[in-house]
């Protein structure tokens, strides 16, 4: 259990974002909506509270400039009528990338979390663009960061943001933004500058590159829509997905790792659309299931990890070697947050993409970690 001890620099900021927004459903933000006017800005309004590990601790010697936190964001697309003004809670985490001058750095930051409060479609049919009250909420942004004086600091860079429902209701087109992010924060505390110049030493000491397995299991349930007779229609109920991923890594430094994992999958609704029975009196689709082959696939990725305290970021990339029909052939795409529980489980949250664009199903699991760590 970590003490007060564990904690060294904490940190208050504010900020604001304002962005330009675009979906694939570009419908509303075009101007079909309720305000008659196309809708190309947005903006936002953060409060964060973060904290560093302290000096005397490993996770303070081995990541010296990451933080970590929880925040509050208010967002406008400058439409409630139709979308609503949704309020995000977030877990985030940064660090830097490049020490500047002795005042000024070059840092990142992702936010990781739920946005509640969006007006569903079955009530604003405007609103093309997410089918859910609550969706998920990922940001990234890249930042100058001036040190002021010695505990207020001004950030400002480029930032993205992505809603989306994870495909657990439909409409789910997911709206994005691009733009720019000012921030003011206010640190007290001490500080693990003085270990930032130790260089090699200080990433070396209680690291070794490793060998390592984890192994993920998860499930979700999804929507699935598809074309019939020149119409659109979303299939009745939610389908399940399954999977295990074995994912072996190699660590290139005590922040990042590789490896290549053996992915073993279910979709519940995979290839239906080659099993249509017919439409009920109410107008509604009806499915033969299809064959278990139809719907298992086993795949090959490659993956990378930023490594950081609490949290790693996850990338993959990979293809189905062992499936049949057309919904499971192609490229499919992993981004995931391990939150880690013990220095072996981890809570695994995260979502899958078909063809680098195809939003497809959540990965909502947790993991084990065999072998060696270095955390």
């Amino acid at each position: 259990m970590l003490s007060v001890h564990c904690f060294g620099q904490g940190r208050i900021s504010a900020g604001i974002r304002g962005g330009y927004p675009f979906s694939p459903q570009e419908e509303l933000l075009e101007g079909e909506n309720s305000i008659g006017r196309p809708l190309r800005k947005s903006a936002s309004a953060d409060i964060q509270y973060a904290f560093m590990f302290g000096e005397s601790t490993r996770l303070g010697r081995l990541y010296p400039t990451v933080y970590q936190g929880i925040g509050l964001s208010v967002f406008s697309l400058f439409d409630h009528e139709d979308v609503g003004t949704p309020v995000s809670l977030y877990v985030f985490q940064g660090a830097r990338i490049a020490r500047l001058s002795p005042r000024l750095s070059l840092d990142y930051e992702w936010n990781f979390g739920a946005s509640f409060g969006w007006h569903r479609y079955e009530e604003h049919p405007f609103n093309t663009i997410v089918g859910s009250k609550v969706n998920a909420y990922i940001n990234g942004s890249i930042m100058l960061t001036w040190m002021a004086t010695e505990n207020w600091k001004i950030a400002v860079g480029p930032d993205m943001t992505h809603y989306s429902n994870g495909h657990t209701d439909l409409p789910n087109a997911g709206l994005n933004t691009i733009g720019i992010r000012l921030n003011v924060s206010r640190t007290y505390g001490t500080t693990n500058d003085s270990i930032q110049t130790s260089g090699s030493r200080q990433e070396s000491e209680g690291w070794k590159q490793n060998l390592s397995c984890d192994v993920t299991t998860f499930g979700a349930l999804k929507k699935y829509s598809l074309e019939y007779d020149d119409a659109q229609h979303i299939a009745e109920g939610r389908f399940g997905t399954a999977g295990l991923h074995i994912n072996p890594f190699y660590d290139i430094r005590q922040y990042f790792r590789i490896g290549l994992s053996l992915d073993i999958n279910y979709d519940e609704s995979a290839n239906i659309k080659d099993h249509i029975a017919g439409m009920t009196d109410e107008q509604k689709l009806r499915f033969y299931r299809p064959p278990f082959a139809e719907q298992f696939s086993i795949g090959l990725s490659a993956r990378a990890e930023l490594v950081m305290p609490i949290f790693s970021v996850h990338f993959g990339v990979g293809h189905n070697l062992l499936y049949k029909g057309d919904d499971l052939d192609g490229f499919y795409q992993i981004i995931a947050l391990k939150t880690h529980l013990t220095r072996k489980l981890y809570l695994h949250t995260g979502y899958q993409f078909r063809n680098f664009k195809n939003p497809d199903h959540l990965l909502i699991g947790l993991g084990w970690r065999f072998g060696h760590t270095s955390r």
